[in-house]
């Protein structure tokens, strides 16, 4: 029974390390939350659209499209992508919990690279939205 568990264990740790390793984003397509914080502040995301694949849309200018892990959700982001130019900085964010947890960032991510999007970036926030942004001040939808 013992090594019953021992091999479970491992297993389930191979599992996590191969979720992390299938990640649809590399390191150059996410974005450092002082970077877009920094763009909304100086009025300069014209060109860039901010999405919230989550539960709520707390990131100024973003846009609430809703818990991608619903397939609801993620054809409403479907829909709303379909006329925008595919080389559009397109950034998305969820902040639910751990990016290793998120239910909503893969699915969004995977859609976005699915449909051709060729600037593609998540917001780097791996801890959730209170650590990652509110907790330093960024601005927010009031």
């Amino acid at each position: 029974m013992k090594y019953l568990f021992v091999m479970v264990c491992f297993v389930c740790s191979m599992l996590s390390q191969a979720q992390q390793k299938q990640d649809p984003w590399k390191d150059s397509q996410l974005m450092d939350p002082a970077l877009l914080a920094s763009r909304i502040v100086k009025n300069k995301t014209k060109d860039i659209v901010i999405i919230s694949v989550g539960p709520e849309a707390i990131i100024k200018g973003s846009v609430d499209i809703g818990p991608t892990h619903e397939p609801e959700n993620l054809e409403k982001l479907r829909n709303y992508l379909k006329d925008i130019p595919k080389n559009k900085e397109i950034v998305i964010y969820c902040g639910c919990c751990p990016f290793v947890k998120c239910p909503n960032i893969r699915p969004a991510f995977n859609l976005l690279m699915e449909m051709g999007f060729k600037n593609a970036k998540l917001l780097n926030l791996p801890k959730n939205i209170k650590t990652d942004w509110l907790d330093k001040d960024y601005p927010t939808n009031d």
